[in-house]
């Protein structure tokens, strides 16, 4: 089964390819649908044959010469830690997919350039959590940025071109300095491979090297989570993308930096984590804070839950920051937790604009429970499971992460983290108020005069008809996210006895 990692690469790369024929024009639909759907297969297939006693190995390996004059090799493999969000890659662009080729609606201008990029993003955002090896890793985790851009300057709103020229210079600008971090353990240990780093755990690499590589590695990957205060690209990026591009750029991208975090910066790095743990935490519990008071002050939905993602990876750096078992499981909990979750939410917000034609919430009025009783239910639902509520997925992350610092690693200072874990309880209930709040302005109350938009912008009747609640294809997208919510929320182990081995193997113990 080795063929897998290298068959989720080749059919989106293949798909898209096929984009480009010219006799393809009017197949659009079903390509996407059947290319993204048949990745997503590949996905559960990967799933449900992987050896989940074994989850702290990697598996399906591929290690085959890539560049033999400079010793690279195409490394691609998957443990308990990529896993995850493998499946939820290929899911989140399946649903996307759906939300844009099964509706009756018309498909946006240049459908077939957006079904290309979106499947060249799919192979950028797998070949991330499949690579072993440092510099393909690196290679894939920059393929995604052009796609990205594209998505943003020419299918998002009317600031576009200002938010993608602002997401490509930050995200490029922080690759250089992860670039730098990545060259120097490679100079210092003679190797690139991730798998034998891992096993070395620090071997070869001084101290003051290791702080150095971590701080290089940790900006830019820090760029890419956001952490706070390389955040500032991600408000406006969310903004102005369309639905499918916050989706994604949500529910997979922002996991890219934080993987990277858990792939290579922690395990091969460890007294450098060690010695920067502290100030992780600190800018964790900041981006918390922050993220939530940013909340607060928003009218446009969009940006509000583009700022709530500030908050929420807050919590998973503040885990990593723990260097414990509980800390780091609860910050891997969270990266899928949050990618099902803000990935519905932005759906339902792209829903919600298309419906009244804004996101700004004063604008919107309320009344939506009234007027869209199933779409405001689903909001509502969304919003419950994002703010932590128990029995939820977005409860056990935020929960694991503030225990670990409860009890953070031998070595670090357990008076500073217990004030990490003090603030980023008050910013779990920070995250209550803001979204309480919105639901109060928007699902509640009488129901504003206003008119509704159709998809893509088109005017239709008034907004008062019922056929403008959720519609099926939009059913099949969100609820697939609804379920997993629910089953993560109610079940854990499901998610937490695959990550614990690999957790305990990369933090230097033995699974």
């Amino acid at each position: 089964m080795t063929w897998l990692p290298l068959a989720l690469l080749a059919v989106p790369l293949l798909g898209a390819c096929a984009l480009l024929a010219p006799a393809t024009e009017g197949r659009l639909r079903p390509i996407g649908l059947s290319v993204s759907g048949l990745t997503l297969a590949l996905a559960v297939v990967l799933a449900a044959t992987f050896e989940y006693g074994q989850a702290a190995r990697p598996q399906f390996t591929v290690d085959q010469p890539w560049i033999p004059a400079l010793g690279l090799r195409l490394h691609l493999g998957v443990d308990g830690i990529s896993l995850p969000l493998v499946v939820l890659t290929a899911l989140l662009t399946f649903l996307c997919c759906v939300y844009l080729c099964w509706g009756p609606a018309p498909l946006p201008a240049r459908p077939r350039a957006l079904l290309f990029t979106l499947l060249v993003l799919e192979v950028g955002m797998l070949g991330t959590f499949l690579a072993l090896d440092l510099l393909l890793f690196f290679v894939f985790f920059e393929v995604v940025l052009i796609p990205m851009y594209f998505v943003i300057a020419i299918w998002g709103g009317p600031g576009r071109r200002a938010a993608a020229i602002k997401f490509i210079l930050y995200t490029l600008l922080g690759s250089v300095v992860l670039l730098l971090g990545l060259l120097l353990i490679w100079a210092q240990t003679g190797t690139l491979d991730i798998v034998a780093l891992t096993q070395a755990h620090g071997a070869g690499l001084s101290r003051s090297v290791q702080i150095l590589a971590f701080v290089a590695i940790g900006i830019g990957l820090a760029v890419k989570t956001p952490m706070w205060p390389l955040h500032t690209w991600l408000p406006d990026a969310h903004t102005e993308a369309p639905t499918v591009g916050s989706v994604l750029l949500a529910g997979v991208l922002l996991k890219m930096g934080t993987y990277g975090f858990a792939r290579i910066a922690i395990p091969v790095l460890p007294e450098g984590a060690a010695a920067i743990a502290p100030w992780l935490g600190a800018f964790a519990v900041v981006g918390i804070i922050y993220g939530a008071l940013a909340c607060l002050a928003q009218s446009d939905l969009k940006r509000m839950i583009a700022y709530s993602s500030v908050g929420h990876m807050g919590f998973v750096l503040l885990g990593f920051a723990t260097l414990t078992t509980v800390g780091v499981n609860g910050a891997l909990f969270a990266n899928v937790a949050h990618g099902l979750i803000t990935g519905l939410l932005f759906f339902l917000a792209g829903a919600i604009k298309e419906r009244y034609g804004t996101a700004d919430m004063p604008t919107i009025g309320g009344g939506m429970l009234a007027r869209f009783p199933h779409l405001g239910a689903l909001l509502t639902f969304a919003c419950i499971a994002s703010l932590g509520l128990p029995g939820l997925a977005g409860f056990w992350g935020e929960m694991l992460a503030l225990l670990g610092a409860f009890q953070p690693a031998p070595g670090l200072p357990r008076p500073l983290f217990l004030a990490f874990m003090a603030i980023g309880g008050l910013g779990a209930v920070l995250t209550a108020a803001y979204f309480l709040t919105m639901l109060s302005r928007v699902t509640h109350g009488r129901p504003a005069a206003v008119r509704a938009r159709g998809d893509h912008g088109t005017a239709v009747a008034t907004l008062d008809e019922g056929r403008l609640d959720v519609r099926g294809y939009e059913l099949v997208a969100w609820v697939p996210l609804v379920v997993l919510t629910l089953v993560f929320g109610l079940w854990p182990k499901a998610l937490l006895a695959l990550t614990t081995p690999a957790v305990q193997m990369l933090l230097g113990g033995t699974p």
